[in-house]
């Protein structure tokens, strides 16, 4: 793991969060971006090296949706950038990690994205992410 990529924070609505967020990090976002086969829209802002990603719902069956209904809006997870994905999930797969997708799919922001199960990391949701 080279850093930490971005910060993942779920939103109820994206359009008004991404209002709050420019003013608090005196920025708009750089980039738009739904992901439809995890039912999300996302926006991300850079400041410096650091990123923030916002996700809110586009269906109530998606992951985001349950999170929001069981968690509320909030820090929905940190990704960290790998070099190399496939070898990275092998890595923490053997260091007794529990993957969620043993396979990378693609995410937003031109990544390869993979996950790990916050059972296995003290209740924090960890995304690895790749250039695509």
């Amino acid at each position: 793991m080279r850093k930490i990529e971005h910060i993942g924070i779920a939103v109820n609505d994206l359009e008004t969060s991404n209002l709050i967020f420019e003013k608090l990090l005196g920025v708009p976002a750089y980039k738009f971006e739904e992901v439809e086969s995890e039912g999300v829209a996302t926006s991300f802002f850079n400041i410096g090296p650091n990123k923030i990603e916002l996700l809110a719902a586009t269906n109530p069956d998606s992951p985001i949706a349950k999170f929001i209904a069981n968690k509320g809006e909030g820090i929905h997870h940190i990704a960290f950038d790998v070099e190399d994905i496939v070898l990275e999930i092998a890595r923490l797969k053997g260091e007794g990690f529990i993957v969620l997708n043993e396979i990378p799919k693609k995410g937003a922001d031109n990544k390869l994205v993979a996950f790990l199960h916050p059972k296995s990391t003290n209740g924090v949701l960890i995304e690895l992410c790749q250039e695509m």
